[in-house]
């Protein structure tokens, strides 16, 4: 029993890491025609609204403790309208495998990191280390092309911005692993999905250029299928896989998706999209992934 449980919970990770490796792609085609806010609201508070209907049509919705409200707002507020707002504008200016690497090798150090400040791991010199590696994998990444001045300002922004939305991400799911102790993980995923999708759509709605004209939802064939892609086995899956494994594995051991998922990025990006990766790249891309390896290395 105990055999088939992870195996189960290893088929769950490795499908997780798949469809989170090909999300850059579909992202960056979907914002590309649809303003981000609206793409991204519509998809969450939709996948949001699929899971609460389907909890409540099998006899257990959602039912949430008055004292925990506060934080599982904060939480939907972080992981969806700053996270999604901020990095789907940064990927219009850097490559989706580039973003995917940037993301992934951020995600295990951020997630030790934030775990560590909660209380919930402890910090040490080897996370320190690992910090170090992952700053000088940015600066040969983007450094010489800034020297010489070959290197765009949206660029930076962009890539700046996949940083600043991952951290928010991660922030918030180490922050949302003690909220499982009390909701199933498919009940949180339902209810900061429908609460963050919501919020995003008021506020695109409210100030995003072109998000008005957007809900006539006359997008192109491609962008819709971008956006079930996103929809259906990334929001209504992978999302779901991730808050379980949060809860069972821990922030160290499920940041682990980061060795896998940029790979499946960088070739799927390479293959369908015809993006290349230098020599210099490569080495920023190694020693940033060198550092998630680090962070995450059983010490001993």
């Amino acid at each position: 029993m105990a055999l088939s449980a992870a195996a189960t919970q290893r088929g769950l990770f490795l499908f997780l890491c798949l469809v989170w490796g090909t999300n850059w792609l579909a992202m960056k085609v979907g914002t590309a025609e649809v303003p981000p806010g609206i793409f991204s609201g519509l998809r969450w508070t939709t996948a949001g609204a699929v899971l609460l209907a389907f909890l409540a049509l099998r006899g257990t919705p959602v039912r949430v403790l008055p004292r925990l409200w506060g934080r599982i707002v904060w939480v939907s507020v972080m992981m969806i309208p700053l996270n999604a707002v901020v990095m789907l504008y940064g990927l219009r200016h850097v490559s989706g495998g580039l973003a995917a690497v940037l993301n992934s090798a951020l995600t295990p150090i951020a997630m030790v990191g934030f775990a560590a400040m909660l209380g919930q791991e402890r910090f040490s010199r080897r996370h320190l280390g690992a910090l170090t590696v992952g700053v000088v994998g940015v600066l040969v990444l983007y450094g010489p092309r800034a020297a010489v001045g070959d290197l765009d300002t949206l660029e930076i922004l962009g890539a700046c911005g996949v940083m600043v939305g991952n951290l928010a991400y991660c922030y918030s799911s180490v922050a949302a692993r003690p909220l499982m102790r009390t909701l199933p993980p498919v009940h949180l995923v339902a209810i900061t999905n429908f609460i963050g999708g919501a919020v995003l759509l008021v506020l695109s709605l409210a100030f995003e250029p072109g998000a008005l004209a957007a809900t006539n939802l006359q997008w192109s064939a491609v962008a819709w299928l971008s956006w079930w892609y996103l929809l259906l086995p990334a929001s209504l899956g992978a999302t779901i896989i991730y808050f379980r494994l949060m809860r069972d594995w821990g922030a160290g051991r499920v940041g682990t998706y980061a060795f896998i998922s940029p790979v499946v990025a960088v070739l799927l990006g390479i293959v369908v999209a015809g993006e290349r990766v230098g020599p210099v790249d490569a080495l920023g891309m190694a020693l940033m992934l060198g550092a998630a390896g680090l962070a995450l290395r059983k010490s001993g």
